[in-house]
C-alpha cells in the first residue's frame, strides 16, 4: 500500500491550497481518512478526519477554513485549505486506516508528507 500526497507549496496569508492523497496497492476497504500536520519543534497534530460514512472532525484552529472530503472510487482524500495563516505552516501528512484483506482489521498507513508554507 502506498499513499501519495500532492498539492503543498508556498502561499501568501489569506490564500488557498488543496492537498490530495491517493492510496494505491492491494486494498480491500478503507475506513477513516485524515490529515495531520507537524510544525518544526511541535508534535504532530490532527487537522481533519473523515469516516467512511462521511462524518468529519476538525481541529478548532482550522474550523471554518479547512474542508476535508474524500472520493472513495479514487481511494483519495483531499484537504481544501482557505484563508491560510502563517501558523498553518507545517509538513502535512495523509493518514488512512484500511484493510488489505477481508479478515484483516484496519491498520494505519501514512504518506510521506507535503510541505505547506504560508508567508508573505
Amino acid at each position: 500500500v502506498q499513499l501519495v500526497e500532492s498539492g503543498g507549496g508556498l502561499v501568501q496569508p489569506g490564500g488557498s491550497l488543496r492537498l490530495s492523497c491517493a492510496a494505491s496497492g492491494i486494498i480491500f476497504s478503507i475506513n477513516s481518512m485524515a490529515w495531520y500536520r507537524q510544525a518544526p519543534g511541535k508534535q504532530r497534530e490532527l487537522v481533519a478526519a473523515i469516516t467512511n460514512g462521511g462524518f468529519t472532525n476538525y481541529a478548532d484552529s482550522v474550523k471554518g477554513r479547512f474542508t476535508i472530503f474524500r472520493d472513495n472510487a479514487k481511494k483519495s482524500v483531499y484537504l481544501q485549505m482557505n484563508r491560510l495563516k502563517p501558523e498553518d505552516t507545517a509538513l502535512y501528512y495523509c493518514n488512512v486506516a484500511l484493510s488489505t484483506t477481508l479478515f484483516q482489521s484496519p491498520r494505519d498507513y501514512w504518506g510521506q508528507g507535503t510541505q505547506v508554507t504560508v508567508s508573505s
